[in-house]
């Protein structure tokens, strides 16, 4: 039997909340499964580490990291921390320390679930957002001088390559050959932006003859925006840079429901480094501790991690306990329901025992 190592990571706010409860929830998948084995190991990585010893993480936090087959990650952010200080000590530092260039973020209508779209269909809305996740406008380049004058210049620079291009949108290819619709839609600002966007491009449309089975279109990222809203029927998978696809990703959560139930796979898709998995909702702080955050993403982020480990069935399994809960309208408060985040869980530990066979 097959035993994975994962170092789970809870973090901040309702970070806590939400990796306990997909802890049980894989837990008790793998005990029905019998296949595998999960080994969780937890950091206290975050920011009352940081209150404590001065860094979000430990100095060889990332050789820590590096023989583990995965990360299970739950948020980042507290009022007592500078956001800048506790995004680019933890989760940013893992990413980019282990060149996980490909973030993927997938959206859809889950059964039960009221959209604020009126969709003919669920599937109407069925999307994967592809984001580059190492360099382009969060690649940490720039700086201030003369600071606290009235001269002060502040420079954040984006930083685009063209291996990091091409192996995103390669990467966005792939995965839309591999889906019913075969259709991926470039996302830039090359109007305005008119040479990182314009070598975005540039690149994609050589790309795109090596795939002469996937429809190919492209976009300005704000009337992207209007697109998703009124024709979403129109997109299937997305590519966009680091800026662009952060901002559409949240988009998309909130048009298929809420933010709580939408997850995020950070890959190293050449597996030379653990890759991480993770909600995406933030901390939350506003509802942390009160017992009502929504764990759906972090079970559907659970999901993602299975498939990339190769537990495909036991991952198929998940899916369709998650999507037996939201049937059944076993809802938390962002989705209008009265439910704790341990009833939600408690449901789906349920659904998973009363499942049958393999999935």
């Amino acid at each position: 039997m097959k035993t994975y190592k994962i170092a789970a990571i809870p973090g901040d706010g309702i970070g806590t909340e939400v990796i306990a409860a997909g802890i049980e929830v894989l837990e008790s998948l793998a005990k029905k499964d019998g296949g595998f084995a999960l080994r969780f190991e937890h950091f206290d990585w975050g920011s009352n580490y940081y209150l404590k010893h001065g860094a979000m993480m430990p100095a060889d936090g990332l050789d820590q990291l590096k023989p583990f087959d995965a990360i299970y990650f739950g948020a980042v952010g507290s009022k007592e921390v500078p956001d800048h200080i506790s995004l680019w000590g933890l989760r940013l530092n893992i990413c980019q320390s282990f060149d996980q260039y490909a973030n993927v973020r997938p959206a859809r209508v889950l059964p039960g679930i009221d959209p604020p779209l009126k969709l003919a269909a669920p599937a109407d809305l069925d999307w994967v957002i592809v984001r580059e996740n190492s360099e382009g406008e969060y690649s940490g380049q720039g700086g201030r001088t003369h600071r606290g004058l009235p001269e002060e210049v502040a420079t954040e620079i984006a930083v685009f390559t063209r291996h990091g291009v091409e192996r995103i949108q390669r990467f966005a290819f792939e995965l839309a050959r591999k889906r019913p619709q075969r259709r991926l839609t470039l996302i830039t600002k090359s109007n305005a932006q008119r040479h990182g966007m314009v070598m975005w491009d540039e690149i994609f449309a050589r790309i795109a003859t090596d795939y002469p089975d996937v429809q190919t279109d492209k976009m300005l990222v704000d009337a992207a925006t209007m697109r998703m809203v009124l024709k979403p029927r129109s997109l299937d998978v997305m590519v966009a840079t680091n800026l662009h696809a952060d901002i559409l990703s949240d988009l998309a959560a909130a048009l298929s429901g809420s933010l709580g139930i939408a997850p995020t796979a950070n890959l190293n898709p050449e597996r030379k480094f653990p890759s991480m998995f993770e909600p995406i909702h933030g901390s939350a702080l506003d509802i942390a501790g009160q017992g009502i955050a929504n764990p759906i993403g972090t079970f559907w982020t659970a999901v993602m991690m299975l498939q990339h480990l190769g537990e495909f069935s036991a991952a198929a399994r998940l899916m369709g306990a998650i999507e037996q809960v939201t049937s059944s309208r076993v809802f938390t408060p962002d989705l209008g329901g009265r439910a704790t985040t341990a009833k939600v869980t408690a449901a789906l530990c349920h659904a998973i025992e009363a499942s049958r066979g393999h999935a």
